[in-house]
């Protein structure tokens, strides 16, 4: 048997060389070939038939022995001529490849020979011997099966076996590749590659992975183990066909190409490797584009996210990288980060520092900062900006508008002052562009100069006069902004007066007009005078529309009075609408009043004056020229109208507005919002709260606070739970050290999965760590902070390098939206509060609430080990609080529970005692003890002792029927129920739903 190994052995070795033609030929020879590989089975029945021919051959070879008789031919030495046998392959492939008397391939498959009686009893002879552990007489029955029958599948495998456990590894492995001639499993064959080539036998390694690729095509994981192990012992040739293979079904895959190249060098085919390589760049630049347009797509359609993933994953794929999809999980783009960028935060992967155009860094600088995610946008933008303006000015525009429409105008002026300064790349849009964003910036000088050179450059651009009209009626140059007013009326006539003539003959152009833009313009100033005295409106015509404007505004209060007792009746539906009517007009009227929203919110409301709409909507219609005109002349009697409110301006501001009290018109103002959210237009309703917010009215303390839970409450009831929490951190940002605004934060989002994941946002968590430091250092520390009297709270001093980490220690940071006021303000609250006020005063003691609360954040984010570090913390500042015990019990079972716990059984019985403190501080009537039987219920239910858990649920149901209401009882039912299902105690769960959980 040994020499038949041999045999076997040489027989692997000698069929591992193959021709090109086999793997690069097949589908290219004729329509046959191609239907064939399309149709599967056929094309494997022939490579299973090919397979049992080396078989065949190999038997052939034995039988050819001149040997006496059975036994003694597997004795010997199998030889085969291994010439011919490549001679005959040669000509199969000449033959495959020239399409010219091609073997024909039959349909249907060997289902192997029908073996004999003797066969069969011999067979299962050498099996019995197997089972019985005598080796020996195996390995006899099954030499003399193979002598007979040598196509008979089992010897082969019971003696290979039987070597196996003989410990004769490699003699094992080379009955199974004689086994596996008969099988056709491409699973097999593989597992056979990877033997042999940790035994070292390379080319019988080849040979097993050429069956695989014969039996399975599909297979590239083969074809790519088979050509690198043909590359690492040197066989070219097999690794080029390979590599090939690979090609023919990844056409241009850089990873194979860089593979093939050096093999292409050494088998001096040079010709051949020039040409892939200029097919593989002409296919990925036209693919590189593809990808630009399809982002471009995404980005315009608002799909940001997708518009990443097809920059990130379609560049990956050029550079032969497709396998690398680990870099999905990073959310941020490191995978293209440029050598030098300042480190990222939080992760465990380094950056890639692969390379990236800058056409296509473009495209996910402009998606991330659209989709808001700003200060990823920004690296890659800054880098897109580091190139030369007159080369990617269209990318640089496209920057500056993406900043732009994320109302981000500080970082969008730079780039179109950038492109304004080259007259090759600015254009009227982008000087339009940059005077806005000045505007918006409050640097309004500079935006009437740019609006002015827009004027100058196009003096037809009504909309740049219109937007320069109303800078000059900010900055209180009414005068200059009428004429600009005027001057665009003037505009519309004549283009209106030139519709009308169109059907007419056009009558020639006098000297002075063909010539002179002097005297048209002369003409205009004409005009535009002419139209001023005659729209100009006297001082009495202008108290009269006062004193109407007054008596529209008490009319109106009057019926929301009377109407509002009947909104909520569900028979006065009509009253309902009609109230939001009225309602409407007023708000609509105070929003739209000029000196409740001035610029500077420090300077109260001195007196009625009308303002414009909403500053960032360009003045567009006839009508809202008009009204503009008729408002400028009432600023020009500003001085006329506002005598009789001297006396009150030197006591302070006006309280009144056209004769009704600011505390009523904000009463109105959130009637009109809530009920706005009850009819489901909650973002209408949070549209107008915020415009309030910023009122110089209702810039008193008392007064946002009001507004800002009128917007919780509406948040509220819609179950906005992001917008409940901006607005709790502002309220807590303005009362430092108070525990009032915590508790409305806890109160506000109560209960269930949308408000748990607002409570554990990463901006909540950093906001409180900080507020939690910043009471922690006044107990401790009280010398380290500082009052800042810009943001009016108490800071960490920073000073030098140290600055820089000041948003980390409290002060107002990127993540903490604090209610900075405009320059103005924070110059008139420095004047005003360089010293803290008497009512914020530096904590003499630790705060349990806002370590509790970061610890249930904790809690509710499964960071136990966390949770357990603060609410010890809390613990040690106020031991008698249940809650706390109760948090520490729940966080000491919650961490036992996970995998990372190394201390279970201490955990478990550390909660069991803080749960034990809670009933002795809770437990004091009939309710709360309910509630300390619901506790004790639910954590022995989530520790599996369903006995203890049923015990205290039973004893939380007797007490509500005692105390005959449902307080935990139908939560202690449903949970008691789970028990008895999963205990199989289905008619005591029914009886449960009956009495407890049914309608």
């Amino acid at each position: 048997m040994p020499d038949l190994v041999d045999y076997a052995e040489e027989m692997s070795g000698q069929f591992y060389e193959e021709q090109v033609s086999e793997d690069t030929s097949e589908g290219e020879s004729s329509e046959e070939e191609t239907s064939e590989e399309e149709g599967g089975p056929e094309e494997e029945t022939v490579a299973e038939r090919e397979i049992e021919g080396d078989f065949d051959r190999i038997i052939q070879g034995i039988r050819g022995q001149d040997v006496a008789s059975g036994a003694a031919v597997l004795s010997k030495d199998w030889d085969f001529n291994f010439v011919a046998e490549k001679e005959a392959e040669f000509r199969d492939d000449l033959r495959e490849a020239s399409g010219v008397g091609r073997k024909k391939k039959k349909k249907g498959r060997n289902l192997g020979p029908v073996l004999s009686q003797q066969v069969k009893a011999l067979i299962g002879e050498g099996n019995q011997a197997y089972i019985d552990n005598d080796i020996p007489q195996a390995i006899g029955k099954m030499r003399e099966v193979i002598r007979i029958e040598p196509r008979a599948p089992a010897p082969w495998t019971v003696l290979a076996q039987c070597y196996d456990d003989m410990g004769e590894k490699e003699t094992a492995l080379k009955l199974r590749v004689m086994a596996a001639h008969l099988r056709h499993d491409a699973d097999e064959w593989e597992r056979l590659a990877r033997s042999s080539r940790e035994l070292g036998h390379n080319q019988q390694a080849l040979y097993c992975y050429r069956k695989v690729n014969s039996l399975d095509p599909a297979n590239v994981d083969a074809f790519w183990d088979r050509a690198s192990l043909a590359k690492e012992i040197g066989d070219f040739k097999t690794a080029k066909n390979a590599f090939f293979a690979i090609l023919k079904r990844f056409p241009h895959d850089l990873t194979v190409l860089r593979e093939l190249h050096p093999i292409l060098l050494e088998l001096n085919d040079l010709p051949l490797c020039a040409n892939l390589l200029q097919a593989a760049f002409e296919h990925h630049q036209f693919m590189h584009l593809d990808i630009l347009l399809l982002a471009d797509l995404y980005n315009a359609l608002g799909e940001h996210e997708r518009a990443v993933e097809t920059i990130r994953r379609g560049t990956r794929r050029l550079q032969g990288r497709a396998e690398q999809r680990y870099w999905d999980m990073c959310e941020d783009d490191r995978e293209y980060d440029v050598p030098g960028w300042e480190p990222r935060e939080g992760g465990s992967m380094e950056p890639g520092y692969f390379d990236l155009d800058t056409n296509g860094r473009h495209r996910l600088a402009v998606a991330r900062i659209k989709m808001g995610d700003i200060e990823e946008g920004k690296r890659h933008a800054n880098a897109v900006l580091a190139e030369d303006v007159l080369d990617y000015a269209v990318l640089f525009g496209e920057i500056a508008d993406a900043y732009f429409e994320r109302e981000l105008y500080a970082d969008a002026k730079p780039i179109y002052e950038l492109l304004g300064a080259d007259p090759a790349t600015s254009s009227i849009y982008v000087l339009l562009q940059t005077a806005a964003c000045m505007r918006y910036l409050e640097r309004l000088k500079e935006a009437s100069e740019v609006y002015e050179h827009i004027r100058q450059a196009d003096p037809g651009n009504n909309d740049a006069k219109m937007k320069l009209a109303e800078i000059y009626e900010i900055l209180g140059e009414t005068r200059r902004a009428l004429d600009l007013v005027y001057e665009v009326i003037d505009s519309r006539k004549k283009r209106k007066a030139g519709h009308q003539t169109t059907a007419e003959a056009t009558p020639e152009p006098g000297p002075s007009q063909a010539t002179s833009l002097f005297v048209e313009e002369k003409s205009a100033r004409s005009k535009a005078a002419a139209a001023r005295a005659q729209n100009r409106l006297t001082a009495a015509q202008l108290k009269a529309l006062e004193v109407e404007k007054e008596k529209e505004v008490a009319k109106g209060f009057k019926r929301l009075r009377e109407l509002w007792p009947l909104v909520f009746k569900p028979d006065e539906v009509d009253a309902e609408r009609e109230w939001m009517v009225e309602a409407e007009k007023l708000v609509d009227m105070f929003r739209e009043t000029r000196n409740l929203f001035l610029t500077s919110r420090t300077n109260p409301f001195r007196g009625m004056l009308p303002r414009t709409r909403q500053r960032k909507q360009p003045v567009q219609t006839e009508a809202d020229e008009d009204r503009m005109a008729s408002r400028l002349q009432l600023d020009l009697e500003r001085d006329t109208l506002s005598r009789k409110y001297k006396a009150a301006d030197k006591q302070g501001s006006i309280n009144i507005f056209r004769g009704v009290s600011f505390d009523e018109w904000l009463r109105v103002i959130i009637q009109y919002c809530f009920v706005l959210t009850k009819r489901d237009q909650f973002e209408t309703a949070d549209e107008v709260l915020r415009h309030v917010l910023v009122s110089n009215a209702y810039q008193a303390p008392e007064r946002q606070d009001t507004i800002r839970i009128a917007l919780i409450a509406c948040a509220v009831s819609v179950r906005n739970f992001s917008v409940v929490v901006d607005q709790c951190r502002k309220l807590v940002t303005r009362y430092q050290f108070n525990n009032e605004p915590l508790r409305i934060l806890l109160a506000s989002i109560a209960s269930g999965l949308r408000p748990t994941d607002a409570f554990i946002t990463s901006t909540l968590q950093k906001h409180l760590f900080r507020e939690m430091k910043l009471a922690d250092a006044a107990v401790k520390n009280p010398e380290s902070l500082r009052w800042n009297p810009t943001n009016r709270r108490y800071a960490h001093t920073s000073t030098g390098a140290g600055s820089a980490k000041a948003g980390e220690d409290g002060d107002v940071g990127e993540d903490d939206d604090m209610d900075v006021d405009a320059e103005g303000d924070r110059a008139h609250h420095a004047s005003t509060s360089a010293i803290p006020s008497d009512d914020l005063e530096l904590p003499t003691k630790q705060n349990p609430v806002i370590v509790t609360i970061y610890g249930q954040i904790c809690i509710a984010a499964k960071s136990y080990q966390s949770a357990i570090f603060y609410l010890l913390h809390a613990y040690d500042y106020a031991p008698e609080d249940p809650m706390i015990c109760l948090c520490l019990a729940i966080a000491s079972i919650g961490r036992a529970m996970q995998r990372q716990s190394d201390n279970r059984q201490h955990l478990i019985a550390q909660g069991l005692a803080f749960l034990s403190q809670y009933r002795n501080l809770r437990g004091i009537d009939s309710r709360t003890k309910r509630e300390v039987e619901y506790n004790f219920g639910r954590t022995f239910h989530q520790l599996g002792l369903y006995a203890y858990a049923a015990k205290h649920y039973e004893k939380v149901l007797q007490m509500s029927q005692e105390a005959e209401d449902d307080i935990f009882g139908k939560e202690a039912a449903y949970n008691l129920s789970l028990i008895y299902v999963f205990t199989g105690a289905t008619p005591l769960a029914q009886s449960l739903y009956r009495k407890w959980l049914s309608v």
